[in-house]
Order: C-alpha cells, then sequence, then structure tokens
C-alpha cells in the first residue's frame, strides 16, 4: 500500500479521532501493527492555531513517517493556507476532513456538511492540492442524508483535483454511527476511480477485516471505535489476513506493559494535571470489559495523581491474573445484564 512517495507496511489504518488519537495513541498504534495513521482534527481557522489544543494536535515529535495531519474547514483559502502551515511544521501528508458528523462542527458548514455543497467541494479540494506539493488525502461519508447520497459523485470530482486517496466512511451524516456501514456504496466507489480507497465502517475484528476487503475490493480497512482499548487489534488482523489464522491475543502481562507503556506517554505528553483527566478515558476503555473492570473504573476517576492512577492501573490487571493468563472478557450477555 503506498501513499504518494511513502511505502506503508501494511493496510490497515488508525482512524482520526479527536480527542482519541494523539501523538502517543497514534504511535502505540502503530507499534502494534498499523500501517498508517492520521492526526486528529486541525480546523483552518488561523485564530486556533496556536492554542494549547491546537498544538497538542499538531505535534508529531518522534512519530514513525508517514505524519499525515488532517484538516477541516469550509473556506478554500483557509484551507489551503492551514496545509500550507502544516507542511511548513513537517506534515508530510494533508488529510481533507468531510466526513465529520459532529454538530458543532457541521453547524460550522464543516466535515460532512460540505458534502451538501458539491461546487464548494471542488473548491476546497482544488484548492488544498494546489497549495501544497505532498499527497492530499479526502475522507468523507456517503452524503448528508439517505435522500441525497452523493459518495460516488465527490470520489470523481476528488480524483480529477489530485487527492492521492480516499477514505469512505460508509455511512451519511444524518445516520451518525447507526445502522449498518453501506459496504455496497464503497464498493461502487472503488469502482469509479483509479487511486487508492480506504474503507471505514464497523470494521471491529479480522475477520470483518477481511470480509469488508473483500466485499469492496478496497486497498486498505481504517479502524476507529473498535481501537479504544484494544490497540491490539492491529496486528491481529494483520496476522489474520497474512496466514488465516488467528493471533492468540496479549496475554495479561503483555497487556499490562502495553498500557502503562501508553500511560507513561501521555503524562509526558499532557503534564501532570491535564494527564491524569484526559487518561481515565482510555483506561475506561481498556478495563470496561473485564471482571471488576467497571467498578475499577468508577474507583480509578477518583484518582488525582498520574503515579497513584498508573499504580491502580498496574495493580489491576495483577489481579485479572486470577482469571488466567489472557484476557476474560464478558460476554454479550452479560454486559448486557450489567
Amino acid at each position: 500500500m503506498q501513499i504518494g512517495p511513502y511505502l506503508l507496511r501494511n493496510n490497515i489504518f488508525v482512524a482520526p479521532m479527536a480527542g482519541i488519537t494523539d501523538r502517543p495513541f497514534r504511535q502505540l498504534c502503530k507499534d502494534l501493527g498499523a500501517g498508517y495513521a492520521v492526526s486528529e482534527m486541525a480546523a483552518s481557522n488561523p485564530r486556533v492555531w496556536q492554542t494549547q489544543k491546537s498544538l497538542r494536535r499538531l505535534d508529531f515529535d518522534g512519530e514513525t513517517e508517514p505524519k499525515a495531519v488532517q484538516i477541516a474547514g469550509s473556506d478554500p483559502i483557509s484551507m489551503a493556507e492551514c496545509a500550507r502551515v502544516n507542511v511548513d511544521r513537517g506534515a508530510q501528508i494533508i488529510d481533507i476532513n468531510m466526513g465529520c458528523p459532529v454538530k458543532k462542527v457541521c453547524n460550522n458548514w464543516c466535515g460532512s456538511a460540505l458534502l451538501q455543497d458539491e461546487k464548494l467541494v471542488g473548491e476546497v479540494l482544488d484548492a488544498v492540492v494546489s497549495a501544497v506539493s505532498v499527497p492530499v488525502t479526502l475522507k468523507f461519508r456517503t452524503g448528508w442524508d439517505q435522500a441525497s447520497k452523493n459518495a460516488v459523485a465527490v470520489a470523481r470530482m476528488a480524483e480529477s483535483a489530485g487527492i492521492a486517496m480516499l477514505t469512505l466512511h460508509g455511512r451519511t451524516r444524518a445516520d451518525g454511527y447507526r445502522g449498518e456501514a453501506e459496504y455496497d456504496t464503497i464498493a461502487q466507489v472503488k469502482s469509479v476511480v483509479s487511486i487508492p480507497v480506504v474503507a471505514n465502517g464497523d470494521i471491529d475484528s479480522p475477520e470483518k477485516a477481511r470480509f469488508v476487503l473483500k466485499k469492496t475490493g478496497v486497498d486498505a480497512v481504517m479502524i476507529g471505535r473498535a481501537i479504544q482499548g484494544r490497540p491490539w487489534i492491529f496486528r491481529e488482523i494483520d496476522h489474520f489476513l497474512r496466514t488465516g489464522e488467528l493471533h492468540a491475543g496479549p496475554s495479561i502481562s503483555e497487556v499490562r506493559a502495553i498500557v502503562d507503556r501508553h500511560l507513561q506517554a501521555h503524562y509526558a505528553f499532557y503534564g501532570e494535571q491535564s494527564g491524569v483527566r484526559t487518561a481515565r478515558k482510555h483506561i475506561g476503555w481498556y478495563v470496561r470489559d473485564l471482571p471488576d473492570g467497571e467498578a475499577f473504573r468508577q474507583r480509578m476517576n477518583l484518582l488525582d495523581s498520574c503515579e497513584t492512577q498508573r499504580k491502580a492501573v498496574n495493580d489491576f490487571f495483577e489481579s485479572q491474573l486470577a482469571h488466567g493468563e489472557q484476557l476474560q472478557y464478558r460476554s454479550t450477555k452479560e454486559k448486557i445484564a450489567a
């Protein structure tokens, strides 16, 4: 799998998710088998470029190449300038966000809201591609709603504009994350363009990844919500696609080491005060389906220092050894009952 001059290790990608795929988590996912990752969404409004939040989102110091930055906005001139600024800061790939369904983003005519105006879509694509010499990619949805699906038209526009790769989340903006992803639409998009296409939506297991690749004929898959609390899913999918055999999964001791490493990198990135708060969601995802995980999460949320939080997490995974060497996830029936 290749994007412009960058040859990727595999075709299993990390989905950009605001507040989640920061530099420490992206790098962890890459180390655990992901072939590619894109930064959290960066606004094209220059007034926010120097805020601490924006600077953190655009911090990829020491991250494995290629370093990709996702930008969002609706004004072609501002989007072009945002792309240039990020390339000057070290971005090697620019990704345009036309897929975010969040209301506050769409209310500013950004993200998937742009799909309502194909003329503006074309202007943004042309402006960004013309502004930089690095590959430009596009992440989008199948349309604004079921009555106005235009993924095929947008894909054709993108290819004509010089977009290097398309990532399509198989839902409309109105769908949010409800229902099943439209793999038939993704397959249709793949059939009408010659540039690489990536499928995104509901890929949560090695078997599902293989199914989607075969069903759609796409070049790669992008994993989003399924990586929360399970970043090792990338090596599991990679192993399955290469061998046809399911990976045994990490032992409890390995998971404890992975989580501890993630926490140390997270604390170093955010500092003490912000680090302990922002780590809570990741810890919650790591433990949510394990025995006593919910009770631990509630206790952990009361801890207010990085060191006590980290020790509590290590102790929790040590306690999981009572259930065996492998993680024992609760069944769906048990989770519903809880």
